[in-house]
C-alpha cells in the first residue's frame, strides 16, 4: 500500500513540475516560431507576396503587361527597404488566406480588410490604407436600391469569401462569384443587367466604374457604410515579420511615401482616414465559418 502511495505522489509531484515549467517551454516555443518565419525570408532573401493582379489601382496590370498599384508598390518598397527581393504569386483572393496557412506565400497584399476575427487567425501590419464601402449600381435606376434593406432578392456580384459579398448576402443578395476575374467582368454584368450591385471598396469601385464610361453604372450616390482598414496579412505566428513591415511601413508614412503612392494611383490620399459620415453596420461581426467568412448581427 504504501508502495503505491509512494507512486502516486511520485505522479503528483510530476505533474506539478511539469505544469510548472509549461509556461517557460511554451514560451520558449512560441519565441522560436515567430522568429522562425522572418529567418526563413532572410535566408532566401526573398519575400513571396499574394496578390491577384485583377484590381484596379491596387494590384493590376499596366500597358506593358507589368504588374503594379497601390498594393504591389508598397509590398515592393517594403521588400526593398527590408533588404530583400520580392516575388508576386497572382491568387484569386478566395485562395490567399488558405495559401498563407499553408505557407504557399509568406504575406497577401490585395486590398484586404483588418476584422477582429481575421486577427484570431492572422496576423496583420499597421493599416495603409483607409476607406468605406459603397456598391456600384446602374445609373439609370441606382438598380433599384435605395438603402442596404434593398438588397433583398438582388443579384451580386462578388468573391465568395469576402467580407464585401458577405455583407450583400447578409442583406438578402443572391451573390454571384467569379474566382479571378478582372474587374470588367463584374462591371459589364451589372451593365447587361445579369447582376444588380457590386458592393465594394470606395476606392476600387471609383476607378472601376471610371475605366468604362460606356457601361451605364456608377457609385450608388447615397450610401457610404462600414468603414474599412486594409493591411499586409501573415501567419499569425510571424511576429517578428510583423514587427519589421509595421517599422517599414511607418517610416513609409513618415517620410510621405505612402501619401505619394496612394495620390498616385487614386488621385486621393488613400492612407489617410477619410473625411464625412459614414454608416456603421450595427452589431455587425464578422466570423470564421469552414474556410468562409460570415457576418452576423449580434
Amino acid at each position: 500500500m504504501k508502495k503505491i502511495i509512494l507512486f502516486i505522489s511520485f505522479i503528483a509531484v510530476m505533474v506539478m513540475l511539469a505544469a510548472c515549467g509549461g509556461t517557460d517551454i511554451n514560451e520558449k516555443q512560441a519565441s522560436s516560431k515567430n522568429a522562425e518565419k522572418w529567418n526563413e525570408i532572410q535566408e532566401k532573401g526573398t519575400i513571396v507576396a499574394g496578390t491577384s493582379g485583377t484590381l484596379i489601382a491596387a494590384s493590376t496590370y499596366d500597358d506593358n503587361e507589368e504588374l503594379t498599384g497601390y498594393d504591389v508598390e508598397i509590398m515592393r518598397e517594403v521588400a526593398n527597404r527590408l533588404g530583400l527581393d520580392i516575388k508576386f504569386e497572382i491568387l484569386g483572393i478566395d485562395s490567399m488566406l488558405p495559401a498563407i496557412e499553408s505557407g504557399r506565400i509568406d504575406v497577401a497584399v490585395n486590398d484586404i480588410e483588418i476584422t477582429d476575427n481575421r486577427k484570431e487567425q492572422f496576423a496583420f501590419s499597421e493599416p495603409y490604407k483607409y476607406s468605406y464601402t459603397t456598391m456600384v449600381v446602374r445609373e439609370a435606376d441606382n438598380s433599384g436600391i435605395k438603402s442596404l434593406e434593398d438588397l433583398e432578392g438582388k443579384r451580386a456580384g462578388g468573391g465568395a469569401t469576402t467580407i464585401f459579398s458577405q455583407i450583400a448576402e447578409h442583406f438578402g443578395a443572391e451573390v454571384v462569384t467569379y474566382g479571378n476575374a478582372p474587374n470588367e467582368a463584374y462591371l459589364r454584368d451589372v451593365h447587361n443587367g445579369n447582376t444588380d450591385v457590386i458592393v465594394n471598396d470606395y476606392y476600387l469601385s471609383k476607378f472601376g466604374v471610371g475605366a468604362f464610361p460606356e457601361f451605364d453604372i456608377h457609385l450608388h450616390p447615397d450610401l457610404k457604410f462600414h468603414p474599412t482598414e486594409q493591411a499586409v496579412v501573415m501567419d499569425k505566428d510571424a511576429e517578428t515579420l510583423q514587427q519589421k513591415i509595421n517599422e517599414t511601413l511607418s517610416e513609409m508614412r513618415e517620410d510621405g511615401t505612402l501619401s505619394e503612392l496612394a495620390v498616385k494611383f487614386y488621385q486621393e490620399d488613400a492612407s489617410q482616414k477619410p473625411e464625412g459620415e459614414i454608416e456603421e453596420i450595427e452589431g455587425a461581426r464578422l466570423i470564421r465559418c469552414d474556410h468562409k467568412w460570415e457576418i452576423f448581427l449580434m
